[in-house]
């Protein structure tokens, strides 16, 4: 079978020589563009994560990548963010912004806007006062919400559901407003198929200062100074993790072949 074509989204920020390889030695056949058009044409899209958010959303704007992005997603083609990369599924976000402090800001910058909520600052201090590194560097554990397949398991299946609360209309048009569960497996659990073969509680390398909103896409759990939210899911086949897989050793590697296991069944 011929390797999948992914694109790598060059936004104008490093890490993507990094990225390319790790899906390359995934078994993606992976390619760095800037293109909207390429981008289109591409099995599957990766959005890197280094950078600000205002900076890199104000970039793919410029560079008209915001469009094709959230069509390809729509499209039901698989996706996958990274860090800032998963911070731009989302609709705001306050890193850069002119009020970067104030997450209830009318100035925050615009995401993708392809699930809700405000990106805001990792707080310095948890609940019992004690003081945390931000930014948060270095490994950590990674918590599923949702329960690993085994070895040579098919794929499991997500179905859209209602979002836990009201329902988001701001979003732009092409994408709806609700977001995907994952469907129970048959004794009870849940499965996330990025996650297949990964034990809950391995460890990944995080680098942020910026931490995504809860809801119910969330599909793995990481404590620094606060509980957040190291990976999410929309619909069957998009992603973002807020780690770095590509710098995550052997369990980085095996998300990436999880990932290009998906592009090829898709």
């Amino acid at each position: 079978m011929t390797a999948p074509r992914i694109a790598v989204v060059d936004y104008r920020k490093g890490n993507l020589k990094s990225v390319e390889r790790g899906i390359d030695a995934a078994g993606g056949s992976a390619f760095i563009t800037s293109d909207p058009a390429a981008i289109a044409r591409a099995d599957a899209v990766v959005l890197p994560g280094v950078g600000a958010f205002a900076d890199a959303a104000a970039t793919m704007e410029e560079l008209g990548q915001v469009g094709v992005v959230r069509e390809r997603i729509a499209a039901g083609v698989p996706f996958l963010g990274i860090c800032l990369g998963m911070h731009l599924m989302f609709e705001e976000g306050v890193e850069g912004a002119p009020q970067e402090d104030d997450e209830a800001s009318t100035h925050n910058a615009r995401g993708l806007a392809v699930l809700p909520g405000v990106v805001a600052k990792m707080p310095k201090q948890d609940e019992q006062g004690l003081f945390y590194k931000v930014p948060h560097v270095g490994w950590n554990t990674v918590h599923l919400r949702c329960t690993q397949q085994t070895d040579g398991a098919a794929p499991a299946k997500r179905v859209p559901h209602e979002p836990n609360g009201p329902v988001d209309r701001s979003c732009e048009s092409g994408l709806p407003s609700d977001w995907a569960l994952p469907r129970p497996s048959a004794d009870g659990s849940e499965t996330c198929p990025l996650f297949d073969g990964i034990p809950s509680g391995t460890y990944f390398y995080f680098t942020h200062g910026f931490v995504a909103p809860s809801g119910p896409f969330v599909v793995a759990e990481t404590t620094h100074s606060v509980t957040f939210q190291s990976a999410v899911q929309y619909g069957d086949v998009a992603f973002g993790v807020q780690f770095h897989p590509e710098k995550s050793s052997d369990a980085g590697a095996r998300l990436l072949r999880n990932f290009v296991s998906i592009v090829k069944g898709a």
